[in-house]
């Protein structure tokens, strides 16, 4: 059985709210949640964007069992690794061991605001492997010096360590960084349902271990409404992850999506009331080998219509996968 998230997007809601939506997915039964890690939205139409680890402590005490999971954060830009692991060492504190840290190579789009540029993607891949190495290194406790290509870390330390660390997972989404998935994680994240890309986990030192997916979804009863909110804030999507991953700011990401209709994005994100398109966007990571995957609902406002539904619709209907 494929175990279903819920996906708490900053890019759409309030800090109070997404907390609160994260009580209300634990007690609708949803199995896990991830939260994503932005300085903007995709859209000025999303409207928001609060800090993730803080929308995280608070989560992890109003929560009582609701796994956590960030998804993705870039250690490599906005966060040096050393705060990156000592924010994750706390947080598995304040969860009871109910973390993981999800890592990626980051987006222009948040990682701009710092000043460093934004270089390759063969450098960012090269960012992140060194970032973990960090990471994982302080995890293990003790002093850390590294005087690496890209960070310097001077007598690092956590003092406040969890009796397990949390694990971590990478974002795959090609051959090269599947590789780096498999040799560095303990868990893989993508947003495609293709089996290529937990073939190539497993055969780097990944089989065997968890694979996580995300899909977009947008509930209404009216689904002419749910077309245009996903339409609304959600077109971006369609640009795909190498070109999402290099354009700056919202204006760039508005220009790009600009000529995408309504029924560009109904073609690709399930819109409207009925249960079986939900199911059915599920069911290819299913089919490709995915042990979970989170659901993001498109538009904030229609969170607590989409969590009282989801409990008595939709996630029975996901269980039968």
């Amino acid at each position: 059985m494929v175990r279903i998230g819920y996906t708490m997007m900053t890019e759409q809601r309030g800090p109070t709210d997404l907390v609160e939506d994260a009580v209300r997915a634990e007690r609708a039964g949803f199995d896990f949640s991830v939260t994503s890690d932005h300085y903007f939205p995709w859209l000025d139409e999303q409207g928001h964007a609060p800090n993730a680890w803080v929308v995280l402590g608070a989560a992890a005490r109003a929560t009582d069992a609701l796994p956590l999971m960030t998804y993705v954060t870039c250690p490599s830009f906005r966060y040096h690794p050393v705060v990156v692991a000592q924010q994750a060492a706390t947080l598995q504190q304040l969860s009871g061991g109910r973390f993981r840290l999800g890592l990626g190579s980051g987006e222009n789009l948040n990682e701009h605001v710092v000043g460093r540029g934004w270089p390759a993607p063969a450098v960012r891949q090269e960012m992140l492997v060194e970032a973990v190495e960090i990471i994982r290194a302080l995890f293990g406790g003790g002093y850390v010096t590294h005087h690496g290509r890209y960070f310097q870390v001077d007598r690092a330390k956590i003092w406040d360590l969890p009796d397990l660390p949390p694990p971590i997972g990478v974002a795959a989404s090609g051959p090269a960084s599947c590789a780096l998935a498999g040799r560095l994680a303990d868990l893989v994240i993508a947003v495609e349902p293709q089996r290529s890309l937990l073939t190539g986990f497993a055969e780097h030192g990944g089989a065997g271990k968890p694979a996580v997916g995300q899909v977009p979804i947008c509930f209404d009863r009216d689904r002419d409404a749910a077309v245009a909110r996903a339409h609304r804030q959600f077109r971006w999507f369609g640009g795909g992850w190498k070109v999402n991953a290099e354009l700056p700011g919202t204006a760039a990401f508005a220009a790009a999506s600009r000529y995408v209709r309504p029924e560009d994005v109904a073609a690709v994100i399930p819109c409207g009331g009925r249960t079986e398109d939900f199911v059915a966007a599920v069911r290819p990571f299913a089919a490709a080998g995915f042990d979970e995957v989170a659901l993001i609902q498109i538009g904030g406002e229609s969170q607590p219509a989409y969590l009282d539904w989801a409990e008595r619709e939709l996630l029975p209907a996901l269980r039968e996968i």
